[in-house]
């Protein structure tokens, strides 16, 4: 009689434990959403980072895919006057939205090696990576040293560029992207060197390079080929949600200064 029970108690706790199993099964498919519940590699920081970088460039290329086609089918409507022609390639020039090719050099800017964080848990971790200020400072050189076109990360570098930190990476034309930072310069290789060397926001940069060996490495390059400019030249500002916009008349126009 006893077998008899056990075998019974096992017959019927089969169903029910097939019943749970069952359960668990279909609460999982509902929260997944034909996802899958393990977080894949894609998921850290960097992985996002990347991604997102990835699909911001697929739609750049797609913007000037696009722009370009524009301005053939409005070519196509009719000649412009060559004076008017000239003028345009010349603002496109400065503008920065035409490729550019000329010697130059290009700085990369580096975190602080892992072991060296590890081995520095008391040292601000400030101290430790590349700002969007050393970025900031070392354009600002390569400006102030006749540089004719600039680039960073490999797009370009345009009046209306900004540049700020998010998080651990920085952010530029609303990308966002991981160090190494690599800043190239097209002009006089020698009057681009000296104004780095010059720079004293630079200079104290390098004495973190010494004392936390940040990365900052200077490459001369007989030539250099530089992308043209392809997102919006459209300007934007913030505003207050709730407030009507209202423009400000400039100092000149005022005759203030």
């Amino acid at each position: 009689m006893r077998r008899l029970k056990r075998i019974s108690l096992w017959r019927a706790g089969v169903p029910l434990a097939l019943m749970c199993a069952g359960l668990l099964f279909a609460t999982s498919a509902t929260s997944a959403r034909g996802t899958d519940l393990r977080p894949s590699r894609n998921t850290t920081l960097a992985g996002l980072v990347e991604e997102q970088s990835r699909r911001s460039a697929a739609l750049v290329r797609q913007h000037a895919t696009l722009t370009q086609d524009i301005e053939r089918l409005q070519a196509q409507q009719g000649s412009i006057d060559p004076k008017i022609a000239k003028r345009l390639k010349s603002l496109s020039d400065a503008v920065g939205i035409t490729p550019v090719t000329g010697p130059g050099l290009t700085v990369t800017l580096k975190d602080a090696p892992r072991e060296v964080v590890r081995d520095n848990p008391d040292v601000d971790a400030d101290w430790l990576v590349i700002h969007q200020q050393d970025i900031q400072a070392v354009v600002n050189a390569l400006w102030a040293g006749g540089a004719e076109a600039l680039s960073i990360q490999n797009h370009r570098v345009i009046s209306t560029t900004g540049i700020k930190c998010v998080g651990n990476s920085v952010v530029l034309h609303g990308v966002p992207y991981l160090p190494p930072y690599k800043i190239t310069a097209i002009g006089d290789r020698r009057k681009l060197q000296k104004a780095l060397d010059d720079s004293k926001y630079i200079e104290n940069l390098q004495d973190y390079v010494v004392k936390f060996q940040l990365g900052y490495d200077v490459k001369t390059e007989s030539s250099i080929a530089m992308p043209a400019y392809e997102g919006t030249l459209d300007l934007q500002s913030a505003t207050v949600p709730g407030f009507d916009r209202t423009p400000t008349a400039s100092p000149t126009a005022t005759g203030g200064r």
